[in-house]
């Protein structure tokens, strides 16, 4: 079995406007260093829209019908300070959605070993009755509630590395039964949420959160994961992990002042696939959210794929 690469051309599309940092530059940049014959050998396949069942897992029929009546015929809307729409957002979003419950489709049945979904809009800031931050619906979140209501799986962990903290994925899964959801984020950044005290409630989720200090570099990365997330997560013994893989802890990125370099999302990479394979059978799905330098974005994932590879 090998690793698939899930995305698809309609999330080039979602055009939020000049000088925007989540734009579809991004995404060309990781297309682009997926063109190099190391990635020859991935799965390779188109995400299909995401249904209106596997979005109303983590959003209220509300939600879904604003954003979807939001986008515009032609031009820029303004959802948030930070988060547009143009006329190719709704079916980017339809698209980055059903990527991860497509991709965790593949894994959960034994197509693939383990995926990596190359898509846009990001997807982790988003609640449930709200789109922020860039993100419309919540990518990562979805796809973990689809692999518990379509796959049956018990126990699924989200793992979140993104320079910001995952305020959406972590307000969809509080509520819900054998939900885990764990990040490293830069402390007093935004959303200016995932306080340590942010533990989940008893009987539902279990939340881990580890705020890290402006400057942070692999040092204090790599410990909080060695001293704490990785034994929560062989602690909750999951039955499925997806990664919200965001890169924009690098050193070279500007949308935030961690210090992390290359050899740590390899690093954290290999350290998730290691814990997963000896508790869920290697199933992880992994999602692209942030990385705004894209050189940095594009050697990042692929070091990040590289990793999911050799499994």
């Amino acid at each position: 079995m090998s690793t698939l690469l899930v995305s698809h051309q309609a999330c080039l599309a979602h055009d939020t406007g000049e000088y925007h940092p989540e734009c579809a530059d991004r995404l060309k940049a990781v297309n682009h260093v997926l063109e190099h014959e190391d990635f020859s050998f991935l799965f390779r396949d188109q995400a299909p829209r995401a249904s209106r069942e596997q979005l109303a897992r983590a959003h209220s029929a509300g939600h879904i019908d604003r954003v979807m009546a939001a986008v515009p015929s032609s031009g820029l809307v303004e959802v948030d300070p930070d988060t547009m729409l143009s006329p190719g957002s709704g079916e980017a979003a339809l698209r980055s959605a059903g990527a991860v419950c497509f991709a965790v489709d593949e894994v959960a049945t034994g197509k693939c070993r383990n995926a990596f979904c190359a898509v846009r809009p990001p997807g982790h800031h988003a609640e449930r009755e709200r789109a922020m931050g860039f993100c419309l619906f919540s990518n990562a979140a979805i796809g973990a509630l689809h692999a518990r209501d379509a796959h049956g799986c018990r126990k699924v962990a989200v793992v979140d590395f993104d320079v910001h903290h995952g305020n959406g994925t972590q307000q969809v899964l509080w509520t819900e039964p054998g939900m885990f959801y764990a990040s490293t984020h830069q402390q007093d950044a935004y959303p200016y949420s995932g306080s340590a005290d942010e533990t989940g409630q008893a009987g539902t989720s279990v939340v881990v959160n580890v705020p890290l200090p402006a400057g942070s570099g692999s040092e204090a990365f790599r410990a909080a994961y060695t001293d704490v997330i990785l034994p929560a997560l062989a602690a909750f013994s999951p039955d499925f992990l997806i990664i919200s893989a965001g890169f924009d802890g690098h050193a070279a990125d500007p949308m935030a002042h961690f210090r992390l370099q290359v050899a740590d999302f390899d690093w954290i990479t290999r350290q998730l696939l290691g814990l997963a394979a000896g508790h869920c059978g290697g199933r992880v799905v992994s999602v692209l959210e942030g990385g705004y330098e894209t050189r940095a974005l594009a050697a990042c994932v692929a070091a990040h794929l590289r990793a999911l590879m050799d499994g």
